[in-house]
């Protein structure tokens, strides 16, 4: 029989409910779910009964959970002003044991609390890895494959339009719906809630950022500062490149702008992420569509984590390498805040095994 890893979930909202949760039960003779924690108990109850999980393992303190002996590691899902301080909490918990983190990105509100965040694994000697899920998804596998073997020749430029309207998801289930979300706590709104989605997958595909200079359309609505930001990336590949992200807004032209890498023997294509297909023109006029299954990066970093649990793996995304999309997101709101080009450290290890 397979061992099973013992795992405490922090935070039962949606992210658990939509994200997590059907990827524990895809792998299920991987994991059990063994305690649960939210400051809203009432959440936790209700999962503790879909997962028969009796009520004494239920907490609304998570501390509680973490002075635990049975857990073979942690999933943490809360609002993003909490990710350093319950992780910091866990970790100290976990000091100097084979248990595993799991936290939900961005790292941190802060670039200072991002920092202090990516000193935690070496001062408590516990593993830790980012649930950035773009670096799990096999889209972005594919296409970093495809840049670096150099399928459509020397990469010059790329043009990413990531759309995503805030205002028309405030229905219920959607994730816009949460009050942190909408009033959030921390810089950027949803440009470090989800556009750090999209930092990574560039990240990931290409490596670290030399310099960024950005610009923004102001808007008067607490969830974003902004309207749309666009940003010039300039990679220390040599790289460079032109990300908007719009918050309040619908592209309504298909095929939508979404991901275009441009070679000096042709082109890739990624419609958006869940249209299944990357698509490769090359200059000689012939194309191919590699398929790819949608949505699997929950999949795969829960999988990875359960691997670095026996031995078998490394962790893919340990907080440095997380670190290197939170600060180029600040960077970005630096640039439009200053007017100015930013730099961005480049020694950062960005790409993830």
């Amino acid at each position: 029989m397979m061992k099973k890893m013992r795992m405490g979930i922090i935070g039962t909202g949606l992210a658990f409910e939509k994200l997590h949760y059907p990827a524990y039960q895809e792998l299920q003779d991987h994991f059990e779910l063994v305690a649960l924690a939210d400051r809203e108990i009432e959440k936790a109850r209700y999962w503790a009964n879909k997962l028969q999980i009796s009520p004494e393992n239920v907490y609304a303190d998570y501390r509680q959970l973490l002075n635990r002996a049975d857990l073979d590691g942690v999933d943490i899902m809360v609002p993003i002003e909490l990710n350093f301080e319950v992780t910091e909490a866990a970790a100290r918990a976990f000091a100097g044991s084979n248990r595993i983190i799991l936290c939900e990105k961005p790292l941190a509100p802060t670039l200072e609390q991002a920092e202090a965040f990516m000193e935690l694994p070496r001062k408590y000697r516990v593993a830790i890895n980012i649930a950035e899920n773009y670096r799990y998804n096999e889209e972005y596998q594919i296409i970093r494959e495809l840049v670096q073997s150099k399928r459509i020749g020397e990469i010059h430029y790329f043009l990413q339009n990531r759309v995503n309207c805030f205002l028309c998801d405030l229905t219920e289930g959607a994730f816009p719906t949460t009050e942190w979300r909408q009033h959030p706590e921390y810089p950027g709104g949803a440009i470090l809630d989800t556009a750090i989605h999209d930092v990574a997958g560039l990240h990931h595909i290409f490596g670290p950022v030399e310099e960024v200079f950005a610009h923004g359309r102001m808007q008067n609505y607490d969830f974003s500062p902004y309207s749309v930001v666009t940003a010039n990336l300039r990679f220390a590949s040599g790289v460079i490149g032109i990300f908007s992200f719009f918050t309040a807004g619908k592209e309504m032209q298909r095929p939508l702008t979404g991901l275009r890498i441009f070679g000096d023997q042709g082109m890739i294509y990624l419609e958006e992420r869940d249209c299944q297909t990357v698509n490769v023109a090359f200059n000689d006029g012939t194309s191919t569509q590699i398929p790819y299954r949608a949505q699997r990066g929950y999949y795969n970093e829960l999988l990875n984590v359960y691997n670095a649990w026996l031995g078998t793996e490394q962790l893919a995304v340990p907080p440095e390498i997380e670190f290197g999309d939170a600060k180029l997101v600040f960077a970005i709101l630096e640039s439009i805040r200053s007017g100015q080009p930013v730099k961005v450290d480049t020694h950062l290890l960005v790409h993830s095994v």
